[in-house]
């Protein structure tokens, strides 16, 4: 499955993927989420393991994406963060986690809703 990649370009040349959690406000929404717009197989258990895995599983990214690198761009992550700060926490080691173990994939968290707030960085 190839995701989303609602027009973002990464100057470092790695393919990009949109994780958009605009209207998620809880783990399953994030789980059903992730499994939309992410590169996950369809055997993926939407749980945080699961999630860890798959993101770090270079077999498991979008073609190319194991030569050039993957970007994943968090989109809309703020209300999810306020409604269930600590299930964002979880979220948030999670996409860390997968990034350190995962060689060419980083993630990181694009503006919210309010563009005065600078971009965040998981890790």
């Amino acid at each position: 499955m190839v995701g989303q990649t609602h027009g973002v370009h990464d100057p470092a040349g790695r393919i990009v993927v949109v994780l958009d959690l605009e209207g998620v406000t809880d783990k399953a929404g994030l789980m059903d989420r992730c499994a939309r717009d992410l590169p996950l197989p369809e055997w993926f258990g939407r749980n945080w393991d699961a999630l860890a895995d798959c993101l770090a599983d270079p077999a498991l990214w979008p073609e190319g994406a194991e030569d050039r690198g993957l970007l994943v761009v968090v989109r809309g992550w703020r209300a999810y963060a306020e409604a269930r700060p600590e299930e964002w926490q979880v979220a948030e080691e999670i996409f860390a986690e997968a990034t350190d173990r995962g060689p060419g994939l980083f993630v990181t968290l694009g503006l919210g809703e309010s563009s005065e707030r600078p971009p965040d960085q998981p890790g």
